[in-house]
């Protein structure tokens, strides 16, 4: 029986317009009520994912950074984190401007979280917009929430980081992810986010042995469960480990044709279909319900 669900965000669990359906919040809070522990897993930082997972009131821990963190929406207490040693930092910063890559570095894991950047050129039109739509998500929390240095390289012995971002057209993150794989020898975890039909590529550069599947395991057996328990339900290439850990793997109809294509996993409707509702109410309330 399914005893914990793990829900990704972008393109799974919020619609196009990026807000929750009533059909999925009401949905989600049937599983609570039966005793279901239901998460986000996300590759968005804490900061970010915390309003979603506020407006449903999850019964568990957010796994946020691609599972780098699993964190209390609520009270903030952190349950788990793994932070990226400064020197491999360091490495991928400097390796990331041989590139022309303009770094976005998550820190403040025992806090919300706060985002430093260095630059951003005015051609980063992906990035202006991201600070834009993040500083407008805080408020009153902005400036805490999206900080400007002068030099990240001078803050790396004094920050504890968790997550480094980089994003720009596919051929480029291709090259410096290629890049990054070698010069790190795996001192480092690269998760690709692959956008095709917009030639945008979003790189996630995490601790050694970071993964989302990672994170739902170690909440799992925090409550007695094993991946027999767990039903994930995601759209994209940074889901993939998660899906193929999970009991119950289920892909969203939006997602990707090489996610659909794999016969393990189920299927549900798109995320402007509420198919995360029609997931949990086909795999989990209909076998509650018998």
């Amino acid at each position: 029986m399914i005893k914990l669900l793990a829900l990704d965000l972008d393109g799974t669990l919020l619609n196009s317009q990026g807000t929750i359906s009533e059909e999925n919040i009401k949905a989600i809070r049937n599983a609570e009520d039966h005793g279901v522990l239901v998460t986000i897993a996300s590759g968005r930082r804490f900061r970010d994912a915390r309003p979603v997972a506020l407006e449903i009131g999850l019964n568990a821990p957010v796994i946020c950074h691609n599972g780098a963190l699993i964190k209390y929406a609520e009270t903030l207490e952190t349950v788990d984190v793994t932070v990226i040693p400064a020197q491999t930092t360091r490495d991928i910063i400097f390796a990331g401007k041989e590139f022309g890559g303009e770094a976005l570095v998550s820190i403040d894991p025992h806090g919300k979280g706060t985002l430093l950047y260095e630059t951003i050129s005015e051609d980063n039109i992906p990035l202006q917009r991201y600070v834009v739509w993040s500083k407008k998500l805080h408020g009153d929390e902005a400036e805490e929430a999206v900080h400007h240095v002068t030099s990240l390289a001078d803050l790396i012995d004094e920050i504890e980081v968790v997550h480094i971002s980089y994003s720009g057209n596919c051929s480029t993150m291709n090259i410096l992810q290629e890049n990054l794989d070698t010069s790190l020898e795996g001192s480092a975890s690269i998760m690709a986010t692959i956008y095709p039909h917009l030639d945008f590529t979003l790189l996630d550069i995490l601790p050694p042995n970071t993964s989302k599947a990672t994170a739902i395991r170690k909440l799992a057996e925090m409550n007695g469960l094993s991946s027999a328990n767990v039903m994930v339900i995601g759209d994209n290439f940074n889901d993939l480990d998660m899906l193929e850990y999970a009991g119950l793997p289920v892909v969203m109809g939006n997602a990707d044709a090489s996610l659909l294509q794999r016969e393990e996993f189920y299927t549900t409707l798109g995320n402007d279909e509420n198919g995360v509702a029609a997931a949990i109410n086909k795999y989990i309330l209909g076998d509650i319900n018998g």
